[in-house]
C-alpha cells in the first residue's frame, strides 16, 4: 500500500514539473524593448570641448567647461553639414551668461533634464526641425577666475577647485558607448 502511495505522488511531481516546463518553454518571448530601434536610428554627433567665460559687471568671474554632444536622427540629417560645434557654442552663451540658468552659488538646485530640454528645443527651433533627438551632457564644470589665478601663481601645484555641475552623463551616452556607435 505505501508503495502505491510513493508511485502516485512520484506521477503527480513528475507530471507537474513537466507542466511547468512545458508552459514556460510555450511562451512567446519577451517583445524588443521599444528604445532599441529608436536608439538604432540615432547617430552619436561628438561636440567639442566648450570654455565659456563668465562676465559680471564688466569683468570675467569665472569660466563654465563643458563638453555636450547629440544624438540626432540619421534620416534626418543625411547629406546635411550643420556647423553644430558654433550653434552650441551660441546657444550656451544666451543659456548660461545671457538668461544665467546656472546660479553659481546655487549649484545643487541646477535642473539638469530642463537644461537638457532647453538646449534641445532651442537648437531644433535653429535648425528648423526636429533634427536634435538627445542632449547629451558630457561635461559641464565651473571655474572661477579665482581658481584660475591660483594655478597660475602656485608653484606648479594645482590648487584649483573645479565645481563639477553634472557628475553623470546621459543614460543615452552610456548604452551609445556600450554599442560602439
Amino acid at each position: 500500500m505505501g508503495k502505491l502511495i510513493f508511485a502516485g505522488l512520484w506521477a503527480c511531481a513528475c507530471t507537474l514539473v513537466a507542466v511547468f516546463f512545458a508552459i514556460k518553454l510555450a511562451t512567446a518571448p519577451p517583445a524588443p524593448a521599444e528604445e532599441e530601434p529608436r536608439i538604432a536610428n540615432l547617430e552619436l554627433v561628438s561636440g567639442e570641448s566648450l570654455t565659456i567665460p563668465i562676465i559680471e559687471d564688466g569683468k570675467v568671474t569665472g569660466y563654465f567647461l563643458g563638453r555636450i554632444s547629440f544624438m540626432m536622427d540619421k534620416q534626418k540629417i543625411e547629406g546635411l553639414h550643420l556647423p553644430m560645434t558654433q550653434l552650441m557654442t551660441d546657444e550656451l552663451f544666451t543659456v548660461l551668461v545671457g538668461d544665467k540658468m546656472i546660479d553659481v552659488g546655487k549649484i545643487n538646485e541646477f535642473d539638469v533634464a530642463g537644461f537638457r530640454e532647453r538646449l534641445k528645443t532651442d537648437l531644433n527651433k535653429q535648425l528648423g526641425g526636429d533634427f536634435i533627438s538627445e542632449i547629451l551632457v558630457e561635461q559641464l564644470d565651473y571655474l572661477s577666475k579665482d581658481d584660475v589665478k591660483k594655478k597660475n601663481e602656485g608653484n606648479g601645484q594645482d590648487k584649483r577647485t573645479v565645481t563639477k555641475i553634472i557628475d553623470e552623463p546621459s543614460p543615452y551616452a552610456k548604452s551609445v558607448q556600450k554599442e560602439g556607435h
